[in-house]
């Protein structure tokens, strides 16, 4: 078995339309799909999914049970029947909808702060948006965490440290205003030290 991309797909079903998966291009000749019910249901719900080809499901399945210390019986019981029942796919409708409002509003909120949204997100929970004036996310994020408000500084997701000037937002814990004051507050303060 020599897998050579493993396409980890957690937040696809976030998506209204979805985007062309690696996994299907490849017909997963090299490309191992994964997925979870952990971000769309609750991250108490320790299921997910595998795609590959025929001949690598015997082996990873070994892996699997090799190096878990349970097999989630009651989890997997769980998210079958809201599978079946189709529950899950009107909770997805319903969480989507939750997630475009929450989209839209972060986006005016983030750019009435004065930060630039470097893309728009067509769906999902995640907006990127760069500081003004180069200022640095981890300090800014430093500076909200005294008002206990946890910002996303882009470097934390950046291999390359290339991301100092970008926030990350997660829109569904964005809807407060709580959130807008100490991300200004922090900008003030860290416009000062720059």
């Amino acid at each position: 078995m020599s897998v050579r991309k493993i396409e980890a797909d957690i937040f696809g079903d976030f998506e209204d339309e979805p985007a062309p998966r690696l996994a299907a291009f490849d017909g997963l000749a090299r490309v191992v799909s994964i997925g979870s019910f952990s971000k769309t249901l609750s991250a108490a719900v320790r299921c997910g999914f595998i795609a590959a080809r025929a001949d690598w499901i015997e082996p990873l399945t070994d892996l699997k049970l090799a190096t878990s210390f349970g097999n989630g019986q009651l989890a997997a019981s769980v998210v079958h029947r809201l599978l079946v029942d189709g529950t899950y796919r009107r909770h997805i409708e319903a969480l989507r909808a939750k997630l475009a409002d929450s989209m839209s509003e972060t986006i005016r909120r983030v750019t009435q702060a004065g930060l630039d949204v470097w893309t728009r997100p067509r769906a999902g929970m995640f907006v990127w948006a760069r500081l003004p004036d180069s200022l640095d996310a981890a300090d800014v994020a430093r500076h909200a965490l005294t008002g206990n408000v946890v910002l996303a500084p882009g470097n934390v997701f950046s291999a390359s440290q290339s991301a100092a000037g970008f926030l990350r937002f997660n829109v569904s814990q964005c809807n407060r205003p709580k959130v807008y004051e100490a991300l200004q507050r922090a900008m003030e303060y860290a416009q000062v030290r720059a």
